[in-house]
C-alpha cells in the first residue's frame, strides 16, 4: 500500500489491550516482545484482520528510562518488536510504523542522543515509516524528522501530540500552534493528536482548527478512563467510537486510529463505517469565532506607569504561615500609602507551606485596591490546577503574575510531599501567553525571575531570552549585593528586550549576611558588605542596611525600570526608609 492512499486507518491500543487479555500481564508491555512474543504477534494480526492498513511496533516505551535498563535491553525490545510487526504484515499491504514515544527527562541523559540511537536502530532494521506519538511538546521533533530524512529521503514521518479537550498538552503546549508550525516543516509528512482525550472532544477540537490542505491524524482514547483497584478501564462502546471517528473523517482528517482503551473490534467497526465515506461528504467545518461577551477590561496600572516613564517600586511581603493576617494586611496598606506600585507575594518559598499567594493577591486587590504580583511556581500544580488558578485571578482583576519553576521540596519531606515539576517557568509563560490570546479579556502581564548572581550568567541570559520568546515581558532580579551583580545587570540591560526591576534586600545583621550567602540559593553577598556588619549593634545595622540599599538603588538607577524590594523579617520600617530615599533621588 502507498501511504498517500488516504484515508489511512491505523490499529488501536497495544498496552491497554495487552493488559486486558492477559491474566498476569508484564509491567511493561514492550517487554512482551521478548517474553511473550506470540501474544504481541496475535494482537497485530487481530488489528490487521479488523481492516487497519497500518500498525505500530510495540516499542512506544522502548528507551533506557522507561524500561529502566541499558541500551542492550532496549535494542533487544526494538529488534524483536520490529521483527514481530514485520511477520504480522507479511503477505499484506499493511504498513509497519516504527513507534517512538517521548523519553522522560533525566538531567544526566542527552535526549537528542537518546532519540538518535533509537532512530538509528530502526533505520538499520529497514524502517521507512515512523510515528512519534503522545508527545507533550514538539521539542526535538523537527530536528529528529530532518535527521531521518537525511538518512532516508523516502521515509514517512507522522508526529502526534497528546492534547486535552481544551487543546493543550499536559505542559501547556497549544495543539493549534503545533499544527501550524509542524505542518510547514518539509521533513514532517503528517501531524495530529492521540491519547489524552476521547473521540467526542477531539472531534470538537478539530472543528475549531484550520486543517485544509494538511495531512492530519487523530487517534483518540476510547473515552474517559475509570480506575478500579489500580487498573484502568474504558467504558465507551465500539459503535459510539466508530460513529465519532466517521465524523472526524468527514472533517478532512485523513489518518485515523485508536489509542488507550480501543481494541480490534473498535477498529473493525471504524473501518466498516468509513469504507462507505464518499469525497463529497468530507466538508470541514468553518472555524467559527466564539461570541465575546462584554467584560470589564482591567487596565494594567504597572504597564501604564512604565509607559509614562515612571520607575515603579514593587515590595515583596512574605505570606503568613498561619491565619494571622493582620500584620500582612496592615503592612500592605502602609506601603500603598507610601506610594508603592505593587505588592509581590511569594508562593511557598523554599517549599515551606504558607498562605496561598494568589488568594492573598485577590484579597489585597479586593479590600485595599492594591496592584499585586503573585508568584506562581511549577512545583505544586499540574496544568489543570494552574489554569483554574489563573481563571480565578483574572476574575478578581489580578493581571500580573511572576512565573518561577520553584524551589525543590526538602529531601526529608520527599517521601510524603511530592513536587509536580511537570513543566518549567518558560513553558508556563508560553501557556499563559496562549491563554492571553484566547481566554482572558484582560491579558496577564508575565514576570520572570532573573538570577543576577548566577556563576554562568551567559547561560542565565540565554534562559531569560527563552522566557521572553514565551511571553515574559518583565523581570524581577535576585538581590544585588555585589559588584559582579551590578555588572551582570548592566549586561542584562544591554541584551534583554524586556523591563527589569532591580532586586534589593536589606541586610539586617552579620549573621543574616552569612546565612543568605551560604544557605539561600541565588543570593550572593559580597565579603565587603558582610564585613561591614561584623561587630555592630542592631540600631547601627539598621542604619547601614538603609544606606547600602539606597546606594545600590542609586548605582543601578540607569539600568532598571524600577525596584523590587524584598522585606527581611517583617522589617517594614527599613523598607519604608529605603522607599523615601528612592523618592528623593534627583533624577527619579
Amino acid at each position: 500500500m502507498n501511504v498517500k492512499e488516504l484515508p489511512l486507518i491505523f490499529d488501536g491500543a497495544m498496552g491497554t489491550y495487552y493488559a486486558s487479555i492477559k491474566e498476569n500481564p508484564l509491567s511493561k508491555c514492550e517487554l512482551a516482545n521478548i517474553y511473550d512474543r506470540n501474544t504481541i504477534l496475535n494482537i497485530h494480526k487481530e488489528y490487521i484482520d479488523a481492516g487497519c492498513k497500518a500498525i505500530k511496533t510495540n516499542t512506544f516505551a522502548a528507551n533506557r528510562i522507561s524500561l529502566e535498563s541499558d541500551f542492550d535491553r532496549v535494542k533487544d525490545v526494538i529488534v524483536k518488536g520490529y521483527e514481530i510487526a514485520s511477520e504480522a504484515t507479511k503477505g499484506t499491504d499493511v504498513l509497519v510504523f516504527a513507534d517512538i514515544g517521548p523519553i522522560p527527562f533525566l538531567e544526566t541523559l542527552d535526549l537528542w542522543e537518546a532519540y538518535k540511537e533509537i532512530v538509528d536502530l530502526f533505520l538499520e532494521l529497514g524502517a521507512s515509516h515512523f510515528i512519534f506519538e503522545t508527545f507533550s511538546s514538539d521539542e526535538y521533533l523537527p530536528e529528529i524528522s530532518k535527521y531521518i530524512k537525511e538518512k532516508n529521503p523516502k521515509a514517512y514521518i507522522l508526529m502526534e501530540l497528546a492534547v486535552s479537550p481544551e487543546g493543550f498538552t499536559r505542559i501547556g503546549i497549544s495543539g493549534e500552534k503545533f499544527i501550524e508550525k509542524v505542518s510547514n516543516i518539509s521533513s514532517i509528512d503528517a501531524c495530529g493528536f492521540n491519547c489524552f482525550s476521547g473521540p467526542y472532544h477531539l472531534l470538537k477540537y478539530i472543528k475549531t482548527l484550520n486543517i485544509k490542505n494538511k495531512t492530519i491524524s487523530v487517534m483518540p482514547n476510547s473515552g474517559y478512563p475509570t480506575v478500579i483497584n489500580n487498573r484502568t478501564f474504558f467504558n465507551n462502546t465500539k459503535e459510539y467510537f466508530a460513529r465519532q471517528m466517521l465524523e472526524i473523517a468527514k472533517q478532512g482528517v485523513t489518518i485515523i486510529g485508536g489509542c488507550c482503551g480501543t481494541t480490534p473490534e473498535f477498529i473493525r467497526e471504524t473501518v466498516a463505517n468509513i469504507e462507505g465515506l464518499s469525497p463529497h461528504e468530507i466538508v470541514p467545518s468553518i472555524k467559527i469565532e466564539k461570541i465575546k461577551f462584554e467584560k470589564l477590561i482591567v487596565k494594567n496600572s504597572l504597564l501604564e506607569k512604565i509607559r509614562l516613564g515612571k520607575k515603579i517600586i514593587a515590595v515583596e511581603l512574605d505570606p503568613p504561615m498561619d491565619t494571622g493576617i493582620d500584620f500582612f494586611m496592615n503592612s500592605a496598606k502602609s506601603l500603598k500609602e507610601q506610594g508603592v506600585d505593587a505588592i509581590t507575594i511569594a508562593d511557598c518559598p523554599v517549599a515551606r507551606v504558607r498562605v496561598d499567594s494568589s488568594l492573598l493577591a485577590c484579597k489585597l486587590k479586593r479590600e485595599l485596591n492594591i496592584t499585586t504580583i503573585p508568584h506562581m511556581t511549577c512545583r505544586d500544580r499540574n496544568i489543570n490546577a494552574t489554569k483554574a488558578l489563573l481563571l480565578g485571578l483574572s476574575i478578581e482583576g489580578v493581571n500580573n503574575v511572576l512565573v518561577v519553576t520553584g524551589d525543590p521540596v526538602p529531601t526529608a519531606e520527599r517521601d510524603e510531599v511530592k513536587a509536580m515539576f511537570s513543566f518549567n517557568s518558560a513553558i508556563l509563560a508560553n501557556y499563559i501567553t496562549n491563554l492571553n490570546e484566547k481566554t482572558f479579556s484582560s491579558p496577564f502581564n508575565i514576570f520572570g525571575a532573573l538570577n543576577i548572581n548566577a556563576i554562568n550568567f551567559s547561560s542565565q541570559l540565554d534562559h531569560a531570552k527563552k522566557k521572553i520568546e514565551n511571553g515574559v515581558t518583565m523581570f524581577l532580579t535576585q538581590p544585588i549585593l555585589s559588584k559582579q551583580a551590578v555588572e551582570n545587570l548592566k549586561q542584562a540591560r544591554r541584551e534583554l528586550p524586556a523591563k527589569i526591576l532591580g532586586g534589593i534586600i536589606p541586610i539586617v545583621s552579620y549573621r543574616n549576611a552569612c546565612f543568605m550567602n551560604n544557605e539561600i540559593s541565588g543570593i550572593t553577598v559580597s565579603d565587603e558588605i558582610t564585613e561591614l556588619y561584623n561587630g555592630i549593634s542592631k540600631d547601627e545595622a539598621k542604619i547601614l542596611a538603609i544606606k547600602i540599599s539606597t546606594d545600590i538603588a542609586r548605582e543601578i538607577y540607569n539600568y532598571v525600570d524600577g525596584y523590587y524590594l524584598i522585606t527581611p523579617f517583617k522589617r517594614i520600617d527599613i523598607i519604608s526608609e529605603i522607599i523615601k530615599n528612592i523618592g528623593t533621588m534627583d533624577s527619579y
